[in-house]
């Protein structure tokens, strides 16, 4: 055998070689990407469980906070309304104590025995007027 056959021979064994190592070495790190992305899977199936459990405690706390709105939203007309109310019934009060004070007044005037600007007005419809015991003291 000649020399550049031998040459030949020696280099497509050596070429051959080498493919073959090329071809273990993407194997294994293919192998090794698979075994990777296993665990990769294998974590995110264990979190699955976990991140459930935190959207649904998200939308508890969603729903509690729109409940609460609405109910504070519920209480805020309520005390609006009872304002109203407080507001009407201190004008209607306060004519009442206008139409009393009148009254007093008016029988004061009828009174032969009474002097004028004796008898205490009450002008706070809060606190009522004491009682009365007629023009004679």
């Amino acid at each position: 055998m000649s020399t550049t056959i031998v040459i030949v021979i020696v280099v497509a064994v050596v070429v051959i070689l080498l493919l073959a190592g090329v071809w273990v070495l993407m194997r294994r790190r293919r192998e090794h990407q698979r075994v990777e992305a296993e665990g990769i899977r294998s974590r995110a199936a264990e979190q699955e469980l976990e991140v459930g459990q935190r959207e649904a405690r998200a939308k508890e706390t969603a729903a509690k906070s729109r409940a609460a709105k609405a109910e504070a939203e519920a209480k805020a007309a309520q005390a609006e309304q009872l304002a109203q109310q407080a507001h009407v019934h201190r004008g209607a009060a306060a004519e009442s104590r206008t139409e009393l004070d009148k009254e007093w007044e008016r029988a004061d005037k009828v009174d032969p025995d009474s002097k004028a600007g004796e008898t205490p007005r009450g002008a706070d419809p809060e606190r009522p007027s004491p009682p009365r015991t007629g023009g004679v003291v």
